[in-house]
């Protein structure tokens, strides 16, 4: 059974995407089709502020862009040494909170501890730093310039302070029409289609009602997470399930319990 995956491939140590290799255990044939890209910005503001520490209560990650901005400040402004050096060890010395394994992954690559990853989304994330004791300084969060309001609004209600900046915008990639147009001639229809964020809906879902024509009703709709449900609904499009956590493992969970194949994990 074929099921669609609208993101790109992200490789562990086997060279294959974790998603396609969980939802194989189902019996399930996964394919990637990436519909967003990534522009960074702010970049020489955001270095200025990973220089001073003493500055901030901590950092906030909710998404692995953000990281990845961390990771190209320290790579273009030579900070690299300081880093190892000391820069790292005293962001150690705070919380840094982020949302989900993927994320918590590349935090742990550049040398810092990740808390609160099982938190699965920014309400819970949000719940989670609030039940921790808060430092008057602000929480450092780098973000899209597409951000949820949920974890801000909780954080400010709760009076913790925060400082967000946008460190990548978000944008079509630009070989969404013509892949998905590929798919549809070589594989058909999928049994289900799955987005990965509000965004990746908004520049998808017009072009997957074109293709699927008549057959759009029959495909079964998943979301990764809350915030894209709420897209999803927005769109008057029907959700057949949503992932408990945006791991491999709870997607592959969510799938097959709505298509119920012959194959289980």
């Amino acid at each position: 059974m074929k099921v669609l995956l609208l993101k790109d491939a992200k490789e562990d140590d086997s060279g294959l995407d974790p998603y396609i290799q969980e939802l194989r255990l189902c019996g399930l044939e996964a394919t990637l089709i990436p519909v967003l890209s990534f522009e960074f910005m702010s970049l020489p503001s955001l270095s200025e502020k990973l220089s001073h520490p003493e500055g901030f209560g901590g950092l906030i990650f909710t998404s692995p862009r953000a990281v990845e901005a961390v990771k190209l400040c320290l790579e273009k402004d030579n900070k690299t040494e300081a880093w190892e050096k000391s820069l790292k060890d005293r962001w150690n010395a705070k919380s840094v909170y982020v949302v989900g394994s993927a994320t918590a992954s590349l935090v742990n690559k550049i040398g810092l501890d990740a808390e609160g990853a099982g938190s699965g989304n920014a309400e819970k994330l949000a719940e989670y730093i609030c039940s921790k004791p808060s430092s008057e300084l602000p929480l450092l969060f780098p973000c899209g310039t597409i951000k949820g309001d949920t974890l801000p609004k909780m954080l400010k209600d709760k009076g913790i302070p925060m400082e967000s900046m946008h460190v990548y915008q978000t944008v079509p990639h630009p070989g969404i029409q013509g892949s998905l147009k590929s798919y549809y001639e070589d594989q058909g229809i999928p049994a289900s289609i799955t987005f990965f964020s509000p965004s990746g809906l908004k520049y998808s879902v017009e072009y997957i009602q074109a293709l699927s024509g008549s057959s759009f009703d029959q495909i079964k709709f998943i979301a990764i997470g809350p915030s894209t449900t709420r897209a999803m609904a927005a769109k008057g499009l029907p959700v057949s399930c949503t992932a408990e956590s945006p791991t491999p493992q709870a997607l592959a969970a969510g799938i097959r319990n709505v298509l119920k194949p012959n194959h289980c994990c």
